[in-house]
């Protein structure tokens, strides 16, 4: 096996320049509120199974909102940053369309 001869304080150049140090805040990420709209064609049955099966949401809680959907007219499904709620409304859409329902999904930026 061949033998590295390395002198750490020889070999290498170890002054280290330290740049002033900069603070800096991160901005708390932009947050939108995802709602779905309701519409005479869309059954409550698959409305239901995007909210278990894109949002993750418990059965009851789906069912509280579909419910507020087909009552009120439209159903906030929660609050996601920007790339979250984005891919989901998108991935709603597409899910509706396969199927051939006119389901519609939007989101709303809000100030938190």
């Amino acid at each position: 096996m061949e033998k590295f001869n390395f002198d750490f304080e020889d070999d290498l150049d170890t002054d280290v320049i330290v740049e002033d140090e900069v603070d800096f805040e991160l901005d708390k990420p932009k947050m939108y509120k995802i709602l779905l709209h309701n519409d005479d064609y869309t059954s409550m049955e698959f409305v239901v199974f995007i909210l278990e099966s894109v949002f993750h949401k418990s059965e009851s809680e789906s069912n509280k909102i579909m419910l507020d959907v087909h009552k009120k007219g439209i159903g906030i499904v929660g609050i996601y940053p920007y790339e979250q709620a984005s891919t989901s409304v998108y991935l709603v859409e597409k899910l509706a369309e396969k199927q051939g329902y006119p389901l519609k999904c939007s989101m709303e930026e809000i100030d938190i």
